[in-house]
């Protein structure tokens, strides 16, 4: 149990205590308690409007007769006051610097753990194997991966999982178009990666499809039927019926292709900093669930209609009758996701199951979740979609058949161009070499790209704007960066009187900047468990950014160096190490890393 949860008990029991003294007729009361509003004075506040109508009494006079007796009874507090019925309480600079010095004793990665660990699968990533990833999945593995470190940050056993979709109507058209214009043509004769080279013919395939589209409704075929007519579709689909026969030539040219576009994912996959404990392919999981639909029929969930067709009715959770089998026999999306679920279940027995896909899929989740229930699955209740919006340009969306994404490899070169030309701008290139530049530049390039992508809450849709990502001031990832390597500056300079030691509770008094910094570094575990609950990232790369913004405030108003009372030069530094091991932590989280020296 984190501190500032005790806190919030030892406030909420004293209050409860108060009113069975004050007010006897109050029975069976909560007072809720929140933090304090910035535009008043205080740390936390009780809210009793509910307690005070239960009492009859004005919530104002209740509160101007708890305060009292709340600050008589429980040292830690220092003052309140009191604004109609909210009691806003601040706390003691003895508790404050009581809580840096219990930090200071323990560790990070101790002191925010959860009480009850799970085991958790987060399936990101989940790319098709004709294209390389693109911005979209650049923001899906950084949601996906950051999620995982924050999990198991808060002690949950974590198992990163990536479903590659590596069949389908959308592989087989980059094949045939490399069969037709290809030439033979390798990543190693070409000198592209895999998945580049892969992606080249999918947009190859796209381009032959609409001329040949043009030429058939130009010959008076309408335009519907001539997207199914088309020889080239036509073609693919064949390719398709053959690679599902197992086709020796289909199947080989598939698992060449395959691999050259694997090679190419693990090499975005390590310039973005994201891994998988656990890899799955929908080559092998595309035909289970069946077994879950013959389970389904026989418990009357499934029904199967007069043309042999397998659904699923599920009108009274609010949504449709959603089709599991074909009357053919064959499963759809849906069946798929349902054995995948089971499969994941069986092989690694985990309480929560975390899905980061876009929202164009919330309705399939939805559905999932409903028949999983229906089917009385006990890991059910733990499957959770983390939903996130589209992120697009300035200039609008991106679509991959039209070649116009942007390709998460351009996209990190162009963040490192960028990084290096706003940190010559600035001088910042002091005293570093040509190797520790290279590595400053990808630092800032990929801690931009990261804080710029996960600073907005999941669900919200977003314009990317590489250039405003890394600004060194404001909500950016450099401005974080920068503030860390100024700690470090500080601390290398100020090395001989040390980080460590016990700070003398009763000879300081903290200014409201200190005050402030305190109660953040001590808040972290509760942002922490907040962020988990709400699956959101966002909330730890955004306290992250207040944290350095407030310690920026700090150390340009404080001189910390010139301080010549021991024990408020002690506190001072044991509170600027404490913010530093604050940000190296949730930056962790988040995949950033922090340079030294900028």
């Amino acid at each position: 149990m984190s501190r500032q949860i005790q806190t919030k008990r030892q406030l909420t029991d004293t209050a409860l205590l108060g009113m069975a003294r004050l007010f006897p007729q109050c029975q069976d009361l909560e007072i809720p308690i929140q933090r304090t509003r910035k535009e008043y004075e205080g740390d936390y506040t009780l809210v009793l409007f509910g307690p005070a109508k239960s009492a009859r009494l004005a919530p104002l006079a209740m509160a101007q007769a708890l305060g009292p007796w709340m600050a008589e009874h429980l040292p830690i507090i220092h003052s309140f006051n009191v604004v109609q019925g909210f009691l806003n309480i601040r706390l003691s600079d003895t508790y404050w610097l009581g809580c840096l010095q219990g930090l200071q004793d323990g560790s990070l990665d101790r002191v925010h753990l959860t009480a009850k660990p799970a085991k958790v699968m987060v399936e990101y990533s989940s790319p098709n194997t004709n294209k390389p990833l693109h911005l979209g999945h650049v923001r899906n593995n950084f949601l996906g991966h950051a999620l995982a470190r924050l999990l198991q940050a808060r002690g949950h056993e974590v198992i990163k999982a990536n479903l590659v979709n590596d069949r389908g109507i959308h592989i087989c058209k980059s094949m045939l178009a490399w069969q037709r214009y290809g030439n033979g043509e390798t990543p190693l004769t070409s000198g592209m990666k895999g998945d580049h080279l892969v992606g080249k013919y999918y947009v190859a395939f796209d381009k032959a499809y609409k001329t040949e589209i043009a030429e058939l409704v130009a010959q008076g075929m309408a335009p519907e039927q001539a997207k199914k007519e088309a020889p080239i579709m036509q073609e693919a689909q064949e390719m398709l019926r053959n690679w599902e026969s197992g086709q020796p030539g289909v199947r080989a040219l598939w698992y060449d292709m395959n691999q050259w576009v694997y090679a190419g994912f693990e090499q975005t996959y390590a310039r973005l900093g994201v891994d998988f404990d656990v890899m799955y392919y929908e080559s092998d999981t595309y035909l289970l669930g069946k077994d879950l639909v013959e389970e389904g029929l026989e418990k009357g969930v499934f029904e199967r209609d007069d043309h042999g067709a397998v659904w699923c009715d599920l009108t009274a959770d609010g949504l449709d009758r959603k089709i599991v089998q074909r009357a053919d026999g064959t499963s759809v999306y849906i069946t798929q996701d349902l054995g995948t679920a089971e499969l994941k279940y069986r092989q690694h027995g985990i309480d929560r199951s975390v899905y980061v896909v876009g929202d164009e899929q919330d309705y399939h989740f939805k559905v999932l979740i409903a028949i999983m229930k229906k089917l009385g699955r006990p890991y059910a209740h733990g499957i959770f979609h983390l939903s996130y919006g589209m992120i697009e340009l300035p200039t609008g969306r991106m679509k991959s058949r039209e070649g116009t994404v942007v390709d998460a490899d351009d996209l990190m070169d162009e963040m490192e161009r960028v990084a290096e030309a706003h940190t010559r701008a600035l001088g910042k290139t002091e005293g570093l070499g040509t190797a520790e530049l290279s590595t400053l530049y990808a630092q800032l390039a990929m801690g931009a790209l990261r804080y710029y992508l996960l600073k907005v809450e999941p669900k919200k849709k977003m314009v990317f704007n590489p250039e405003e990502s890394i600004d060194f001031q404001g909500n950016t990832g450099p401005f974080i960066q920068y503030n860390h390597a100024r700690i470090c500056s500080m601390q290398r300079k100020l090395a001989h009187h040390g980080t460590q030691g016990q700070v003398r509770l009763g000879n300081t008094t903290l200014l409201d900047h200190e005050r402030e910094l305190c109660r953040m570094v001590c808040d972290y575990g509760d942002v922490l468990a907040e962020a988990e609950a709400a699956y959101s990232p966002a909330l730890v790369a955004n306290y992250c950014y207040e944290l350095a913004k407030a310690f920026s405030s700090y150390y340009a108003e404080t001189h910390i160096a010139k301080e010549e009372d021991p024990d408020k030069r002690l506190m001072r530094l044991v509170l600027v190490h404490q913010i530093k091991l604050t940000l190296q932590h949730a930056c962790g989280i988040l995949g950033m890393a922090l340079p030294e020296q900028m």
